[in-house]
């Protein structure tokens, strides 16, 4: 054997179809908190105080459905997972301390995602100075569409929403960010290099709630595509 072979299969890479074709491949998710006033008010936040604040999902989170059919696998020891509708940024490009005007020239495309969360676990996590990750980062937790290719473009506005069974639970535009597509990605590159194959996160408007097995849900944004399945059997 030489120094250079792995001494355990590699594992496969994660990747998020495009939609004109090809495979997105994830290098890491990076996701920001709290960045619709109505969400940050209905999680106890103050969104005229708040400074953006981000947190991470590991790569093969995502999952991406076949068809509206398909079942999103409930994740075991939780009696409580939230949706949270989002519109996600893939990116082109990146680097470190990126002014908006680069941070624009990043973008690859857009998708519909969720991220989805073990709200009793993490309420559990944060009344005991806990990290959010056994919340935030379980396996599947980022359901998401096929990516819409809009290289150097600037999403600004455009209806975000979710639907349980047919019941709307969240609705809003994404207008209504706080920091908006440029300046989420310029303040994530403050702390960590951004490169090609990253993906962003950019919050959630208000109207969180639980989901269960066999119920149907169904996300768009404005412009992008939607994403929709069923939730499976608890494990």
């Amino acid at each position: 054997m030489s120094r250079e072979e792995f001494v355990i299969p590699a594992p496969a890479l994660p990747v998020v179809p495009v939609g004109c074709g090809g495979l997105f491949p994830v290098r890491r998710i990076f996701c920001v908190g709290r960045n619709y006033a109505e969400h940050a008010r209905e999680m106890g936040g103050d969104p005229s105080r708040e400074p953006p604040f981000f947190f991470m999902k590991p790569a093969d989170a995502v999952w991406h459905p076949h068809d509206a059919e398909s079942h999103w696998p409930y994740p075991p020891a939780t009696q409580e997972v939230h949706h949270e509708a989002e519109l996600v940024v893939a990116l082109r490009g990146g680097g470190r301390e990126l002014s908006p005007e680069e941070a624009a020239e990043a973008i690859y495309g857009y998708a519909v995602g969720l991220d989805m969360t073990r709200r009793d676990l993490q309420a559990e996590a944060k009344a005991k100075g806990r990290p959010w990750d056994v919340a935030k980062g379980f396996d599947a937790s980022l359901p998401i569409s096929t990516i819409l290719p809009k290289p150097g473009e600037v999403l600004r506005r455009g209806e975000i929403g979710l639907e349980v069974d047919g019941t709307p639970r969240q609705r809003g535009d994404l207008a209504q960010m706080i920091y908006d597509v440029p300046v989420v990605i310029a303040e994530i590159s403050r702390y960590w290099r951004l490169a090609a194959g990253d993906l962003i996160l950019t919050g959630t408007p208000a109207g969180v709630g639980p989901v269960r097995p066999g119920e149907r849900v169904r996300a768009w944004v404005e412009g992008v595509g939607e994403l929709a399945f069923v939730v499976g059997e608890a494990a």
